[in-house]
Parts: structure tokens; sequence; C-alpha cells
């Protein structure tokens, strides 16, 4: 399973954005076995709360319901359960940078790095702006996550069919064991039936 985690301020607006994109994408691209993610924040200010109304708002117009997410702070296992931790700006870089393990720093960048569209760094912070901020994390985030999924595709299909190899394996082995019992079964009922 490839594991991705993305993470903003206050999780409440960018990342659960980037999230419920990311999802949508790889639900269409029937890897949903293979690719999980998940969204957290660097503070805890928003522990708990919804996303910002707003966020909802511009999500919902784009068919993306984010409403049933609850904010969280990251924590130290988030760290090494995760396989990318995707940041949406130079500060929740800095911070991540400090706060991680050594072993896993390797796994912090910035989202926009995998953008193809928008040559921005950052998906800037739409909390204390006006609406259409809002749309241009969705715009920013869209671009991004769709050049995440083209990054992993290939090693996630890798994946599943290491997976589907795996689940036919045990499917032909509880089968034939269900016939090996059967013939037993059928072996014992026909002594029975001599015996008597």
């Amino acid at each position: 399973m490839i594991n991705v985690l993305f993470v903003c301020t206050g999780n409440i607006c960018r990342s659960p954005t980037a999230e419920a994109i990311f999802r949508k994408k790889v639900n269409e691209a029937k890897l949903g076995d293979v690719i999980g993610s998940d969204s957290a924040a660097t503070s805890n200010h928003h522990v708990g709360e919804t996303p910002d109304v707003r966020a909802q708002l511009a999500c919902r117009k784009r068919g993306l319901d984010i409403k049933e997410h609850r904010a969280r702070e990251i924590t130290s296992e988030d760290f090494e359960k995760f396989d990318l931790i995707l940041v949406m700006d130079w500060e929740n870089l800095t911070d991540l940078q400090h706060r991680s393990p050594p072993q896993f720093k390797h796994k912090i960048h910035l989202l926009m790095r995998y953008a193809n569209d928008y040559d921005a760094a950052v998906v800037p912070d739409p909390y204390y702006g006006l609406n259409e901020g809002f749309n241009q994390v969705l715009d920013y985030c869209t671009d991004a996550c769709g050049g995440l999924l083209e990054t992993l595709e290939r090693k996630a299909r890798m994946m599943q069919k290491s997976l589907q190899a795996v689940r036919a394996a045990e499917a032909a082995k509880t089968a034939q064991e269900a016939q090996v019992t059967t013939e037993a079964e059928s072996t014992e009922e026909t002594q029975v039936s001599e015996d008597k």
C-alpha cells in the first residue's frame, strides 16, 4: 500500500481539499486498493472541527464532499506510517522538517512539486482572504494531485498485480483444500455404507 498524507496549517481548507481531490482521482483510476490517503494539520487550533464552509462550498461546486472530515493534528506515528507527506507551503515544510525523526525527513515535500500546469511553489492559504482563494486552492491541488497520481501509478499498478496474484493463489489453495475435504468426506461415506 502507498500511503499519502496531505498537510496544511489547520487541516480545514487546503489539506482536506487536496485529500478529496486525490482520493477521487485514485478511485477513478481504480487504484483504491493500493493507494491510501489522509490529511492533517501542523497545529492543533482546529482539531475536531469540520472544514471551513467556504472550502466546503468550493469543493461541492466541483463534485467533492468534505463535510464529514474532522481536522486532526499530525502525530509522530504519521511520519513512519505514510510514504509521502505533502505540505502546502514553506512554513509547513519547515515545521515538519523540525518535527520529523531524521530517518523520515526524505518523505516530506511540497505538494506543488508535482504540478504540471501551474508554476507555483506553494498552495496559498485562503483562510484570511476572499472566496476566490478557495477556487485557486482547488485549481492548484487538482493539477498537483494529477501529477502525483501519474508519478505513483506505475508502482501502484505493479502492486495491484502482485496483490491479485496473491489473492488468486489463496483462492486456488482454498478451492483445493475444499476439494480434498469433499473427497475425504465422500470416501468416508462410502466406507460407512460398505460397513453396513
